[in-house]
């Protein structure tokens, strides 16, 4: 009876030990985030790219003739969702084929400055639901110019069924944010910019000049620090978001143009459940209480104009509009402290040589993709912009 007891006792302890390296293993706590939910799940990381690529060129077009792409999803085929600044959503099949005629145009879009149809996200279950998001702006109450998050359904090459998810989000010509991207926990992350009001940003019941954090379905996530959909604040316009295999989310944004400390101040930002990043109150490498100071910028007098943002390895990888160049961070990850984690190198590709570069995505077949912005009318397009550009990250 003794030896039965205590097999059936070390049975439980080993499944006890089991289930608690799943849990521990597929879960994660978020650093600094004390008032939200303590364990969320984890989704895949950006940073996830295959290592079979050896016989992959460096660098590939992969379509050309586009006009502005913004961002690009990639469906689970392969094929790529592209949007284009003026409304209209292109198909580019894995092989590289782009579909002559739209997906679809979409009437409410209003193409102003930076302003027009930006990020596009698929649903974590996009294989079952269909739901894909997208960010846009448009007129509402005669002039007024605004943003919203949208869902509808793509399906036999075609949209449906467009559902307003977050609306009323503040726009203008400029600054307008508008990268969606679904993260940790499920949940939707949503970067806006202050819409040339830079007091928007510093002003918590404002959506302006935000990341955002809400369901799919548009809903504050729960935990959010301030009872509404706002992650963090005291962002001028972000435009690209990341997170490392570790959870950690990354974000790149636009600092401003002339001013008393020149045309550059653009910022690398390690993200922090309710942190206020300072905008317009500080800049560069300033501090004050309170807020946080970005763990890179650029030098006052060297723009990057920072765009869409992918994590590779130890590297977070982003666009460079005005700079023209694909940016690689070198990010050193303290994994016991996030106030250890800094940027240890920084490395410029293909500077000038396609240039201005808006999205960087990671792809399906471990390959990181980017697109030219050369037709947004701040470059100088050639006869096959704008473009979409494989970059094969073992060649580089």
């Amino acid at each position: 009876m003794k030896i039965l007891l205590a097999s059936i006792l070390l049975i439980l302890l080993v499944g006890a030990g089991a289930i608690y390296y799943f849990i521990s293993s597929t879960y994660r706590t978020v650093p600094g985030n004390t008032d939200s939910p303590k364990i969320i799940t984890l989704s895949s990381p950006s940073s996830t790219f295959n290592s079979q690529n050896q016989d992959t060129p460096a660098e590939t077009i992969v379509a050309e003739g586009l006009d502005t792409p913004w961002a690009i999803a990639f469906l689970p085929n392969g094929d790529m969702l592209v949007t284009e600044r003026k409304g209209t959503l292109r198909l580019v099949d894995k092989n590289g084929n782009l579909q002559q005629m739209p997906v679809a145009t979409l009437e409410n879009v209003k193409e102003i400055g930076e302003g027009g149809l930006l990020g596009i996200a698929l649903h974590p279950d996009f294989s079952s639901n269909s739901f894909v998001y997208f960010y846009y702006t448009y007129s509402s109450e005669g002039d007024n110019t605004f943003n919203r998050v949208v869902r509808m359904k793509y399906a036999n090459n075609s949209l449906t069924d467009e559902e307003i998810i977050v609306d009323k989000i503040p726009g203008a010509s400029n600054h307008n944010g508008g990268r969606i991207k679904f993260g940790t926990g499920g949940f939707l992350f949503i970067t806006t910019g202050d819409a040339q009001n830079p007091s928007f940003a510093q002003d918590k019941n404002s959506l302006a000049g935000k990341i955002l954090r809400v369901t799919d379905e548009g809903k504050p996530a729960p935990g959010n620090p301030f009872n509404n959909e706002v992650y963090s604040y005291g962002h001028r316009n972000p435009q690209g978001i990341a997170w490392d295999e570790d959870g950690n989310l990354y974000e790149t944004e636009h600092g401003p143009s002339g001013g008393t400390l020149g045309t550059g101040n653009d910022e690398i930002n390690l993200i922090e459940y309710g942190n206020n990043y300072g905008w317009p109150e500080i800049q560069g490498d300033q501090t004050r209480e309170g807020m946080v100071t970005p763990i890179k910028n650029s030098t006052p007098s060297v723009a990057w104009a920072p765009g869409g943002a992918a994590f590779y390895n130890n590297s977070l990888f982003f666009g460079g509009l005005r700079g023209q160049t694909l940016y690689e961070a070198v990010i050193e990850n303290n994994k016991q402290s996030l106030q250890g984690h800094k940027v240890i190198d920084f490395k410029e590709h293909f500077k000038g040589k396609y240039g201005r570069i808006r999205e960087v995505i990671a792809g399906p077949d471990g390959m990181l993709y980017i697109t030219t912005s050369n037709r947004d009318g701040r470059g100088i397009p050639k006869p096959e912009d704008d473009r979409i550009i494989r970059i094969n990250l073992q060649k580089l």
